[in-house]
């Protein structure tokens, strides 16, 4: 174990022979790292909720911690993602000349995260120091015991090395990365949400107000239900059909045979369907994932083993997600992945998305694109996403992505307490809203609810609102009843596929999907290897007893699509901000 105060001898003395070596003096060495501190903070981190005298507080403290991992050369990685390209290209270099520490930050695919944390979890073999993971994961590192809690290493080994500063209570996602035993388990780097997109410009148009009222007998506005959204996605692609000349679609989505089509679903489209129980972050028993746990343990997500995946709102949300694609969608759009599909909105003949990521803020907000105003401002809003007929009150109602650092027990000590320096770097109040500048997803309330987003909320088209309300918390990220995300993850796509191409009915894919993941599940129970809350599946019964108990899995409606409802964007604004004060 390494502190400041206690050095092992050989370390200090090899510290000694080295700086003796160059001809320094441990004064010249410090006066180094403090020149390199004010230098980034006056060029680098201008805009901070600290002051610059606290900046450079909390920055000689980085300087001082890392003195016993001077000259070691640490790897970490992330997505690419624009947050994890302002690390690496940014961060990383500033983290370097401050602490002495060599901090290489390297960015691939998500996909490509997933699959190398995997090959360390089960070889042993450390691949990288430190890992930005999305929270997805949560329940998969809470059952495999390969991971070192965040809030073990600040208590223990890494508490000499633990930002006094850090202010767990600023971070706006905790709920996301707490097991069920009430332990921080990994740390929030960014976090972005699934929202509603819309042509705010066009639904404010008095022509077109009053066509779609005159149609069907209510305003146009925000959906606050599927009903509505189904009313504009038609309005727009059959009855509007052009604008300024332009053909224009009511609805965007993604429908290729490809793993981004699976995210289209677990990030939570059952969810907002209503498919799973009340509860937040997740619906307990059943999630959106449609898994149920019972006292930890999960038990099947089959209708059969009173799992929701297969469920009557599970097949409703997936039947219409394949009716919007085809009938309102621009018909390239069947043949496009999520990364394909994502520009799109942008390019003008959209009116709305109803599964729209706000990582796109920044890309949307460009000078000349044709939906952006010659003064920077969006023609576009962001709101809450509506929910489908089977949701309650209580329930989740979407998605939120939250990559957060997370540690393996199988990376030697050393270089793990090394990369937690840097993770805490990395959301520091020093140089955190900087960040959330860079690439739009903040973590922190202080951050949100600093001046500098006050004035760039304008532009923003809605985000700054959005993560000042509380209602953000009712967006949230795959909770822990999966029990092994990177095994079930996968199945998804290849099942929704089905339903997307016509090959199945939404009922027949999701039937695939529920006993998939029941196989998954039982292996898991058989191998055992879960030492905390494994899997014990129920064994299958008649589905109709389980759909007539309370809650989710729910029975089918009679009426799947009541009226629509609608609200002004003003009022809905005013809506924020009054919870805000409360």
């Amino acid at each position: 174990m390494f502190n400041n105060n206690n050095y092992p001898k050989s370390l200090l003395l090899s510290a000694a022979v080295g700086v003796a070596a160059m001809g320094l003096s441990l004064q010249v060495s410090a006066d180094q790292y403090t020149d390199a501190a004010e230098k980034w903070v006056n060029q680098a981190f201008k805009r901070s909720t600290l002051s610059k005298e606290e900046q450079l507080k909390e920055m000689k403290w980085f300087a001082k911690a890392a003195e016993p991992f001077r000259g070691m050369e640490i790897n970490v990685v992330s997505e690419t993602l624009a947050t994890h390209e302002y690390e690496s290209k940014v961060l990383a270099k500033a983290f370097s000349e401050i602490t002495g520490i060599k901090l290489t930050h390297t960015l691939i695919q998500e996909g490509d995260v997933i699959e190398k944390l995997q090959t360390q979890m089960q070889s042993g073999r450390n691949i990288y120091d430190g890992w930005v993971n999305d929270s997805d994961l949560i329940g998969t590192h809470f059952r495999y015991g390969k991971v070192v809690p965040v809030e073990d290493m600040m208590k223990g080994d890494g508490k000499d090395f633990t930002l006094p500063t850090l202010d767990l209570n600023d971070f706006i996602g905790l709920a996301f990365t707490t097991g069920p035993d009430g332990k921080l388990y990994q740390l929030p780097d960014q976090q972005f949400a699934n929202l509603y997109w819309f042509r705010a410009d066009w639904f404010e148009r008095p022509d077109l107000k009053k066509k779609f009222k005159e149609i069907y007998g209510y305003d146009l506005g925000v959906p606050v239900n599927w009903s509505a959204y189904e009313d504009i996605a038609e309005f727009f692609t059959d009855k509007v059909k052009t604008i300024d000349g332009e053909r224009v679609y009511g609805h965007m989505d993604y429908g290729k045979k490809d793993p981004s089509l699976g995210w289209r679903f677990t990030d939570a489209w059952f969810s907002m369907a209503g498919a799973g129980d009340k509860g937040l972050p997740n619906g307990l028993p059943v999630d959106e994932w449609g898994i149920r746990v019972e006292d930890c343990h999960p038990v099947g997500s089959s209708v059969s083993r009173g799992g929701a995946t297969n469920g009557p709102a599970a097949v409703y949300a997936t039947q219409k997600y394949v009716d919007w694609l085809k009938k309102y969608a621009p018909p390239e759009a069947a043949g496009m992945t999520f990364s394909e599909a994502g520009p799109v909105p942008a390019q003008g003949n959209v009116a709305q998305q109803i599964f729209w990521y706000t990582a796109f803020t920044a890309s949307m907000i460009k000078d000349g694109l044709p939906v952006v105003n010659e003064d920077g401002s969006p023609k576009w809003r962001m709101a809450p996403s509506p929910h489908g007929p089977y949701w309650e009150k209580g329930m989740k109602l979407g998605y939120q992505d939250v990559g957060s650092w997370t540690f393996l027990k199988s990376t030697p000590e050393k270089r793990r307490l090394a990369a937690w320096l840097y993770a805490q770097f990395t959301v520091s109040k020093t140089v955190s809203l900087e960040k959330t500048i860079a690439g739009l997803t903040p973590i922190r309330k202080s951050d949100i609810n600093s001046d500098v987003m006050t004035e760039m909320a304008p532009k923003l088209g809605g985000l700054v609102e959005f993560y000042r309300s509380p209602d953000r918390n009712r967006w949230t990220p795959t909770g822990t009843n999966v029990p092994d995300y990177p095994k079930l993850a996968q199945l998804w796509w290849q099942y929704v596929s089905q339903a997307a191409s016509g090959e199945a009915t939404p009922q027949k894919a999701l039937d695939g999907l529920a006993d998939a993941q029941d196989r998954v599940m039982q292996r898991l129970e058989r191998a055992n290897v879960q030492p905390t809350c494994g899997v014990k599946l129920n064994e299958p019964r008649d589905p109709q007893y389980w759909l007539d108990q309370p809650g989710a899995p729910k029975p089918k409606l009679s009426n799947e699509k009541p009226q629509g409802q609608t609200i002004p964007y003003d009022e809905l604004l005013k809506q924020w901000a009054d919870a805000r004060q409360s």
